[in-house]
């Protein structure tokens, strides 16, 4: 076998047979005269041309190992996502979402009832497994419009230097940053009209307002990022001109400086010349056809205290709405600078959006994705009890977004110090997104993540539209579900002490027995006594600048403490 092996290589069998198929086809074509034999003789010689191709060709080692047959490897490698997704991956196995998730989210998209027969399909005994303690004498409340004032209140406005003078009555549940040029004209038609229609809020994402935002008139949280879109000069620099035309306007609630994503935390963006088109020029203030750039960094600032006064100077150029910023956690020193110099200014934003690294709708290179950020519950524990322990908590609201797609995750968010969070991916899904994840090739096969225009029309906005409203309504009611059932009657009352997480086999714990809590003022009475991640880091940060007034000094316990509020099981605290 191996000496006729030699002679003629089996790996060659199929495009012999190709060869053979084409003479048999000449032959019976030449014999018979039936003009069905060109089909053989068509499929025998592009088959044969390229198995021919394939032998002379020398970007594939496969291809020249294996002609014709070689392009089935890389058939099966094509779909093998679908193929997975459809048949191998369990109900429960995240990758990022699992078919469970994704279920409910078109379940309560579509309206179709959501209740689930026989039991959980979670491990329940399984260690990290948490749940939400039930009250014995649960409450009953007339809806689930659950809202939270930003920027004050119309009774107490906000005690910050050039404060907020229109403070905004959210939603503890809005739409996420992202972008039209990212997402399609249609995508962000639909996500504006429901936005409309279930009285939320919609993130433009830094790709600014672009005419399909107008359309429906839903509220919009105005997304300001370092490459300034739709309120740039033409050298890329901040313009106060274009600023207060967009900011003014009165579809526009709130203001978003945004520092990082957590898809790619500390890097910025290219959108090639190819992809800008006419109306993502116009919104971005961009020329057609040249590369977009987004810096990995602002310029209209550089310390953490000209960053106050920049955060100050875009809330009295807007009127007077609630001007806050959005980042991913990453140096404790830098976030604890900006805390500096709040104390320093008496500036404070209005809001803060903890955005986790295990979030991420938009293209981002793979180690970033994996390997960059903190993720959403040790940037939010850290961020809220900063505030507590200098007394600002109660003048900053805090959004959270990073996988949040059902009324528990909200639960637990809120539980661990959020306002209110934020949902990008869930939206997609509730568009019609079948987590393809191939958004950042412009193929979406269901037109939420593309600029091709006639893919983008199997997304049908009123539909679609409607879908986004019924997600949120939905979501909604089973997060009114869930505070009733704790005894409570807004999601606000929601405290760590209400979660319970399984850390072995034998032993459970309340979250506010595992995280870190921090007593109102600690910070600047007792910096001694507090966690490392405070002892460590507060005194390298400053107001003056982003870098740590000293290096730091790393001791054996240091890389637990950078993982400041993670659980005491996994051993930090």
């Amino acid at each position: 076998m191996n000496q006729l092996n030699k002679i003629f290589p089996v790996r060659y069998t199929v495009m012999v047979l190709c060869m053979f198929l084409l003479l048999l086809g000449v032959a019976a074509l030449v014999a018979d005269g039936s003009p069905w034999w060109w089909l053989a003789v068509a499929a025998g010689t592009a088959l044969t041309l390229l198995g021919i191709y394939d032998l002379q060709q020398t970007r594939h080692a496969i291809l020249r190992n294996y002609p014709v047959i070689g392009h089935m490897r890389f058939f099966l490698e094509f779909i093998r996502p679908e193929m997975r997704q459809y048949f191998i991956e369990s109900d429960t196995e995240a990758l990022p979402f699992s078919r469970a998730q994704r279920s409910l989210v078109y379940q309560r998209a579509k309206g179709d009832p959501d209740n689930r027969p026989f039991g959980t399909l979670m491990d329940v005994g399984a260690r990290g497994y948490e749940w939400v303690n039930h009250s014995m004498s649960p409450t009953r409340l007339d809806g689930h419009d659950f809202r939270v004032w930003i920027g004050g209140s119309p009774d107490a406005p906000s005690p910050s230097a050039s404060p907020c003078t229109q403070p905004y009555h959210a939603s503890v549940f809005n739409i996420s940053a992202m972008s039209f040029g990212a997402l399609s004209a249609n995508a962000i038609l639909a996500l504006n009209k429901g936005a409309k229609v279930g009285g939320f809020a919609h993130d433009t994402g830094e790709g600014s307002i672009s005419q399909h935002h107008r359309v429906h008139g839903g509220d919009l949280i105005w997304e300001v990022a370092s490459g300034y879109f739709g309120c740039r000069n033409d050298d890329g620099t901040f313009s106060e001109e274009k600023f207060i035309a967009n900011a003014t306007q009165p579809q526009v609630k709130m203001i978003e400086l945004k520092l990082s994503q957590g898809a790619k935390p500390g890097h910025g963006g290219v959108l090639p010349g190819a992809k800008v088109t006419p109306e993502i020029a116009a919104a971005r203030g961009v020329p057609v056809g040249v590369d977009c750039i987004s810096p990995a960094k602002h310029s209209a600032f550089s310390t953490p205290e000209e960053m106050m006064h920049f955060i100050a100077r875009l809330r009295t150029l807007s009127g007077g709405k609630p001007t806050g910023f959005k980042f991913c956690l990453g140096h404790p020193w830098e976030w604890f600078g900006i805390v500096k110099a709040m104390l320093k200014t008496g500036i404070t934003p209005d809001f803060i959006v903890v955005d986790g690294a295990e979030g991420g709708t938009g293209a981002a290179p793979v180690e970033f994705t994996d390997h960059v950020g903190v993720p959403l519950q040790e940037g939010l524990l850290l961020v809220h009890n900063t505030l507590i322990g200098v007394n600002l908590r109660d003048r900053i609201k805090l959004g959270a977004a990073g996988k949040v797609i059902t009324a528990f995750d909200i639960t637990r968010m809120m539980a661990l110090g959020a306002d209110w969070c934020n949902a990008g991916r869930g939206f997609m899904m509730a568009l019609g997104c079948i987590q393809a994840q191939t958004c950042h090739t412009g193929n979406c096969p269901t037109g939420v993540t593309t600029q091709d225009a006639v893919r983008q029309q199997a997304l049908v906005v009123p539909d679609k539209a409607t879908r986004v409203a019924q997600f949120h309504k939905s979501t909604l009611h089973a997060l009114q579900e869930l505070v009733q059932a704790a005894g409570l009657h807004h999601p606000s009352e929601l405290n760590a002490h209400h979660i319970v997480r399984r850390i072995s086999d034998t032993e459970v714990r309340l979250l506010s027995n595992l995280l870190l809590q921090v007593r109102p003022g600690a910070l600047l009475e007792d910096l001694a006594h507090q966690h490392d991640v405070f002892r460590t880091y507060w005194p390298l940060a400053s107001a003056e600048s982003f870098q740590p007034v000293t290096a730091p000094q790393v001791k054996p316990s240091a890389p637990r403490d950078h993982q400041a509020m993670a659980p005491q099981a996994a051993g930090t605290l």
